[in-house]
C-alpha cells in the first residue's frame, strides 16, 4: 500500500468494472466496519469481485464485498462477505436511486482506500457494456501498449 500526495492508500481496485460498464458519477463512501474488518483491510485482505451496491429504505448497502478473515481473530471475527452499510447523504443517495430505477443504471464498486485513516469505497455509476464496446476498449488498450513499447 504506497501512499500518494493527498494521503490515500489504494487497498485494492475493480478494474473488471471499468471493462465491463460505462462508470460515471463516481462518488466516495464511507464503510460501516466491525473491529477485525479493519483490521483486516489493514492487512490487504479484501476483493471488489463481483460486488454491488443496492439501496433499500433509504439506505445504501454493499454485497459482494469480500474481506477476508482477521488472521490473528477470534471466535468474534467477522463474516467474509457479509452486508455492509454504506455512509451517504440522504441527498447522494436519492441522485443514485432515481438513475437507477429511470435510466436502467447499477451501481458498481470501483476502489476501496484508506483516506485520513478512514477505510473509503469509490462508488460509480454504471451502465453495462455490449460486446463490441468492449472489443473497443481491448483494442485501445492495445494501440496504447504499442505506443508505450515504442518510446
Amino acid at each position: 500500500m504506497a501512499e500518494d500526495k493527498n494521503g490515500i492508500k489504494v487497498i485494492t481496485s475493480n478494474r473488471k468494472a471499468g471493462f465491463e460498464y460505462f462508470l460515471s458519477n463516481n462518488l466516495e463512501a464511507g464503510i460501516e466496519l466491525k473491529g477485525t474488518e479493519i483490521k483486516s483491510l489493514r492487512q490487504n485482505g479484501c476483493s471488489l469481485n463481483d460486488s454491488y451496491v443496492i439501496i433499500k429504505n433509504g439506505e445504501a448497502f454493499i454485497l459482494g464485498m469480500n474481506i477476508a478473515p482477521y488472521d490473528h481473530g477470534n471466535l468474534n471475527n467477522h463474516e467474509p462477505l457479509r452486508t455492509r452499510k454504506l455512509l451517504l447523504h440522504k441527498k447522494e443517495i436519492k441522485k443514485f436511486q432515481d438513475a437507477i430505477k429511470t435510466k436502467g443504471f447499477t451501481i458498481a464498486c470501483t476502489k476501496v482506500y484508506f483516506k485520513g485513516g478512514k477505510a473509503k469505497v469509490e462508488i460509480a455509476l454504471a451502465k453495462g457494456k455490449k460486446l463490441y464496446d468492449k472489443r473497443e476498449t481491448i483494442k485501445k488498450r492495445d494501440t496504447q501498449r504499442e505506443i508505450e513499447r515504442s518510446r
